[in-house]
């Protein structure tokens, strides 16, 4: 044999040796799965349960007001019924050295968190359906019933623990847009659960057959720095391998004939409901993040959910208003794109509260076409067609700008008056929007309108349930690092240019501003409940009839009465109420308690030393003796729309009453009512806000605007999560933590 041919066959020998390396690296050969996690709590603690009674009935004790907040036996449980683990796409890969990640975090250090470092009474798992596999999801029911396990006694648990999924939609127009649905079960048992998750779409590539997927999985295993690090992208491949051999249901059968290991989808609300229905165990489906410009189209709204929904109140009774992700509340008019009589999408002019991002983008190439020396009419021919061009995007606008900072862009698109917002806030997929809206399609029934409960939640991604106890850690306690994703920086990378380029010629470049979104991460909020128990039933019922209120983290406790003295009545939040007199209402809230440095002795005692810094991060709910201060309580009324076509401005009053508390620590009671109700004859919602006095919150500044006598943003200081260095800052701002009741809905009931 000569040498040439020796040679050619160790060629052939060595290509044929790196295909089959490839082949197998990037179809997860060398990966390990991840596992459920260990849980390390053995036995709830029945003096914490206690003590938390006593302090709470001490607090009731301290009001000044009188009636059903002394006569009640409810007591309120703090949860979080929005919470991922790595085992969501999304939160394994920025668990990654790519983002200076913390490695995996799966269901087991959820139960951890929640139980030792939050402390909370209730916790829910949601992990994105589009990705779980059966595996997976059968190790999210083990861990949710070991985790109940150790919580003590059914009756009394330390913490009760509910399964659940998020059903994640986006769409790429207002027209096809749902957005994003928690999934929260109320039972746990085999048999008494669906055997699938509902996702909203099949996967895009079944069988692994994406070849820019492959190519990118093999270029994270080839950059890796070290044999950990490796192993670690190893690991992640062999996750997304599993998500991509996961086969389609078959379409249009009863969920209990299909197959155990198919991936169920509904791609819409109405056939995600009708699936729950038909697997007809009780459930809760929870909308959230629906004014998130991240990923929502301008001019979304609730009116295409309202009309397509055949029983609002049954399938979304709750609402998500706050989160980790911000506030969706507040209604404004402004909106991010305008249309002209002629029906075209246009870029509205900016007004004194609202700073369009498609002007921005026309004023940063006007700038950039003045300095380089051309006309005043060139510039402005440049900064027109970028406004124009703007539009035609979703949420990629800032790639047809080249080059340009997250400084450029100033506040752009942002709410400026909304408490801790949502980034690129979408105003009519606000709660105020849809409690203000009625659908009037069918004229032989009622109009149909949302009547939601409001919760609070956290929507972590890093298992880390009720992080808003402390405002501390950015890194562990908000999702920040989420503000990572994206192309790498060497792709991007563009000089600045006095024209704007369309996103086709941007290279495939498209998708949101991640590095500009990180200022909007803050530590999570709560839900509450007023429960007759702690036991999972009692938890469940209050969620039903809706006594619920959203924090933004504080534990503040908060009570909302309508007040029927005539009949010696009272409805609490969440109650609908038929109603021709004049309503009226009773408030009484009492600030959250100031915390301690450090951890309670019993999760000194239940998590090693490690798993304590690593969980929790040195920092648990330890509450002290003394509670923030009430500032006041504010009323917020809205009237529901009386026929088709009513402007929803005029319909919401935010605030309608302000009502000042006393400067002391013992809580505020505070008493208002609605003569005009009767007068006008039409139905009313009314729901309050407590807020407390100031306190460092991360985040709560969003982009740090320095602005002008005019209150125009002149300069930002972005909170960044591009580099390890950044996450010493916390980006603390002074903001009034606050808690939202459910709304009181009072229908006018005409006097025969």
């Amino acid at each position: 044999m000569t040498i040439r041919r020796i040679a050619s066959y160790s060629v052939i020998a060595l290509l044929v040796a790196s295909g089959v390396w490839v082949r197998l690296a990037t179809t997860g050969f060398w990966g390990q799965r991840q596992g459920s996690g260990e849980i390390s709590a053995v036995s709830g603690d029945g003096v914490a349960i206690s003590e938390k009674q006593r302090r709470q009935t001490e607090a009731k004790q301290g009001l000044h007001g009188k009636g059903s907040i002394e006569r009640s036996e409810k007591q309120i449980l703090f949860g979080d019924l929005h919470v991922h683990t790595t085992y969501s796409f999304d939160a394994y890969n920025t668990s990654l050295p790519m983002y200076q990640g913390e490695g995996s975090h799966p269901p087991g250090d959820a139960c951890d968190f929640a139980r030792y470092c939050s402390g909370l009474d209730f916790w829910s798992i949601n992990d994105h359906a589009e990705g779980l596999t059966q595996t997976q999801w059968s190790q999210t029911r083990e861990m949710v019933r070991q985790c109940n396990a150790a919580a003590g006694d059914p009756a009394n648990p330390d913490m009760v623990t509910f399964l659940g999924w998020e059903w994640t939609q986006i769409g790429d127009t207002p027209q096809d847009h749902y957005g994003h649905k928690n999934i929260v079960l109320r039972d746990t048992a085999e048999g008494d659960v669906p055997i699938r998750p509902i996702s909203s779409r099949e996967q895009l590539f079944p069988g692994g057959t994406d070849p820019y997927g492959l190519m990118m999985r093999l270029l994270l295993i080839a950059g890796a720095t070290d044999s950990d690090s490796r192993q670690r992208y190893f690991d992640f491949v062999r996750f997304l391998q599993d998500r991509d051999e996961l086969q389609p249901c078959e379409q249009n059968r009863p969920v209990r004939e299909l197959p155990d290991n198919c991936q169920e989808s509904a791609p819409t609300p109405t056939e995600l409901f009708a699936k729950l229905d038909d697997w007809a165990y009780p459930y809760l489906t929870i909308p959230h993040g629906n004014t998130w410009g991240f990923y929502t189209p301008p001019r979304s709204s609730w009116d295409k959910q309202l009309a397509a929904h055949t029983d609002p109140e049954k399938h979304e009774p709750l609402i998500e208003v706050f989160s980790g992700h911000g506030n969706i509340e507040a209604y404004r008019p402004w909106r991010a794109v305008a249309i002209d009589a002629a029906d075209n999408r246009v870029c509205p002019e900016p007004t004194a509260d609202f700073l369009p991002e498609c002007w921005r983008a026309g004023e940063i190439i006007r700038e950039r076409c003045i300095a380089a020396g051309e006309s005043e009419q060139e510039c402005e021919r440049r900064a027109v067609g970028t406004r124009a061009n703007f539009i035609l995007t979703k949420d990629s606008g800032h790639w047809t700008v080249p080059g340009s900072t997250v400084e450029d862009w100033l506040d752009a698109g942002q709410c400026r008056d909304c408490y801790m917002p949502a980034y690129n806030h979408r105003p009519t997929n606000s709660l105020q929007y849809g409690l203000a809206i009625r659908d009037f399609t069918d004229e032989t029934l009622p109009p149909k309108r949302f009547r939601w409960g409001i919760i609070g939640s956290s929507d972590v991604h890093t298992a880390r349930a009720g992080t808003g106890y402390k405002e501390v850690m950015r890194r562990k306690m908000t999702d920040s690092a989420l503000g990572m994703l994206g192309p790498p920086a060497f792709l991007v990378e563009r000089e600045p240019s006095p024209d704007f380029i369309t996103l086709e010629e941007t290279g495939g470049l498209y998708g949101p501003y991640f590095e500009r979104f990180a200022s909007f991460f803050g530590t999570g909020g709560l839900v509450a409940v007023h429960a007759q128990g702690r036991d999972r039933q009692a938890i469940w019922n209050a969620l039903e009839r809706k006594e619920v209120y959203a924090t933004s983290g504080d534990r503040i406790l908060l009570w909302f009465d309508l007040v029927d003295g005539q009949h010696d009545l009272r409805y609490p939040m969440g109650s609908s109420v038929s109603y021709e007199r004049t309503p009226e209402f009773e408030v009484s809230a009492v600030g959250a308690f100031e915390q301690k440095p450090g951890c309670p002795p019993d999760s000194l005692r239940a998590l090693a030393k490690d798993r304590l810094q690593r969980l929790c991060g040195g920092e648990c709910y330890h509450p002290g003796d003394r509670r923030k201060r009430i500032e006041r309580v504010e009323v917020v009324r809205i009237r529901p729309q009386i026929q088709a076509g009513e402007a929803v401005g005029s319909l919401i009053e935010d605030p309608w009453r302000v009502l000042a508390c006393p400067p002391d620590e013992e809580g505020c009671t505070v008493y208002f009512s609605d003569p005009e109700f009767a007068q006008s004859r039409r139905d009313a919602v009314y729901y309050v806000r407590a807020v407390e006095a100031a306190s460092p919150t991360v985040n709560g500044d969003n982009l740090r605007c320095e602005r002008d006598e005019s209150g125009q943003c002149i300069t930002v200081q972005p909170c960044r999560a591009n580099a390890p260095t950044e996450y010493s800052d916390d980006c603390l701002a002074d903001v009034e933590e606050r808690a939202w009741s459910s709304p009181i809905f009072v229908d006018y009931d005409a006097p025969q």
